[in-house]
């Protein structure tokens, strides 16, 4: 098993647009946004992966950096403090639990961070890569 990491930042309210976010719907592919399943990234093309890894710590660390470039713009920074997030990851990832981080940005905006299992004991996608 090894993690592809995936990220979307943009206008929140876009989130609203469910065919885009729905693997069956024609402009899947194309869109940006992030799937409603998490899985579903996997069906996204290899261009959106922002990572790969084999490791689950090394995963884990991609998480947080992403979210420390992010942390001073979350309208309510660390609801959830980030070791707390991080202990949830190390130990999710390796039993194939996708972790799936979302959080509200200033000026209406939504960040997205997941890392996805492949393969995904959910979904049947291929693997993108």
């Amino acid at each position: 098993m090894h993690w592809h990491a995936y990220q979307w930042t943009g206008n929140g309210a876009d989130r609203g647009d469910e065919s885009g976010r729905r693997p069956g719907s024609p402009g899947f592919p194309s869109s940006p946004l992030p799937p409603m399943r998490t899985g579903d990234w996997l069906a996204k093309p290899a261009s959106r992966i922002a990572g790969t890894y084999d490791d689950a710590g090394d995963a884990a660390g991609w998480l947080a950096r992403e979210y420390g470039k992010v942390l001073a713009s979350l309208i309510r920074p660390e609801r959830i403090p980030l070791e707390e997030r991080l202990v949830y990851a190390r130990d999710a990832l390796p039993r194939g639990v996708d972790v799936q981080w979302g959080e509200w940005l200033k000026g209406g905006r939504f960040v997205s961070l997941g890392l996805i299992c492949c393969p995904n004991r959910h979904v049947s996608h291929p693997c993108p890569s």
